[in-house]
């Protein structure tokens, strides 16, 4: 009997073997080979996960595979994991006693929600951009149910990761039903202490970049200041935050706009914030639309135009540091438009925080 033909997909069904060392050290901090990796990034590469030994709480370094689906974890699988962990965690620190749904592709959030019911959560989130959600991984700040199961399987979705503090068991065996599936429990709820070296570290040739861990003031009301001279209404301030928040997960040049409980659209990774701001908008239109939203922008404006193009498009204020030459000129022009413009910094203070993301 002849062997099947080998197809060009089959190149992402071969797992590559790996010879790493067992632990890796960064000064005083150790890490343990915990599993390898299908492959890295790109099929044919090596790729494996290290956990941090000392690592405790709601972070990576005590995940739990309930199941690893016929193809296990992959190495974008892990990074998605994490950036969704983290915007879920701050979240729920955040707007405390919501509940928080992200998805994750690439690195990037494409969706977003705050909620109050697991299933209602997770269909804001989704909404939001159901073309680039397709074969997302989804992470949850609350326990996946089994009604939640039954949408999360849907094959239309083509879920990648389901990843969550807690899950029923109806859920986990509904989850079981779809083999390709990785369903994978987080260490601790996301409420609970976080503990690891607090070092972000990024790979160059020939050396190695380490900085610490940004974490964002803008949590309350208190932490922002306004400038223009129309005033936001609470709910206009809270939706400011919430965007700046998912603002701070992605990839710089980084728009976000969206209400207070769900993104409406996610505009990131251009070399201009402009163009950024055009894809937000643009993407928003597979949802919700950009009506009635807040714009939060990673930096400063360097011109007005993102400014006109969001009162072009019924987006009501905006969320952003100060810093350009003509932060003037971009004030006049949304008093000129009506819109709220809140800058992030507490009242008094003469620098504004910042929140690029360079994954």
């Amino acid at each position: 009997m002849s062997k099947p033909e080998r197809t060009a997909r089959s190149q992402y069904q071969v797992k590559v073997g790996e010879d790493f060392p067992e632990t890796l050290s960064l000064g005083e901090d150790r890490f343990v080979k915990k599993f390898p990796m299908r492959y890295g990034e790109n099929p044919g590469y090596p790729a494996a996960f290290y956990q941090e030994a000392g690592a405790a709480g709601p972070n990576m370094g005590h995940l739990e595979v309930l199941q690893e689906g016929t193809k296990g974890l992959s190495y974008i699988n892990v990074g998605d994991m994490d950036l969704g962990q983290r915007l879920a965690r701050k979240l729920v620190q955040v707007f405390k006693g919501r509940q928080a749904c992200v998805l994750i592709k690439h690195e990037m959030p494409s969706g977003v929600a705050l909620g109050d019911d697991p299933v209602e959560t997770f269909e804001k989130a989704w909404k939001c951009d159901p073309l680039s959600n397709f074969g997302s991984v989804d992470v949850f700040s609350y326990r996946v149910t089994e009604p939640l199961a039954r949408l999360l399987v849907e094959s239309p979705r083509n879920v990648e990761v389901v990843y969550a503090p807690d899950f029923a068991p109806e859920a986990l065996a509904v989850l079981a039903a779809r083999k390709v599936l990785r369903v994978v429990k987080m260490g601790a709820p996301l409420d609970a202490p976080s503990r690891d070296n607090g070092l972000e570290v990024k790979r160059v040739a020939g050396g190695l970049l380490v900085q610490k861990r940004f974490d964002s003031k803008i949590v309350s009301p208190e932490s922002v200041d306004v400038v223009s001279v129309r005033k936001p209404a609470p709910d206009e301030v809270l939706a400011a935050i919430f965007n700046w928040t998912v603002a701070c997960f992605t990839r710089s040049n980084a728009v976000v706009i969206g209400t207070s409980d769900r993104t409406h659209g996610i505009g990131s990774g251009q070399r201009s914030r402009i163009d950024s701001a055009e894809d937000a908008i643009r993407l928003s239109r597979r949802g919700y639309g950009p009506e009635g939203c807040i714009l939060a922008s990673d930096a400063f404006m360097p011109f007005p135009d993102v400014v006109e193009l969001a009162g072009k498009h019924g987006i009501t204020a905006i969320i952003y540091p100060l810093g350009s030459v003509k932060d003037q000129e971009v004030i006049d022009k949304a008093n000129e438009l009506g819109l709220a413009m809140i800058i992030t910094r507490k009242p008094g203070e003469l620098d504004s925080e910042r929140c690029f993301l360079h994954r």
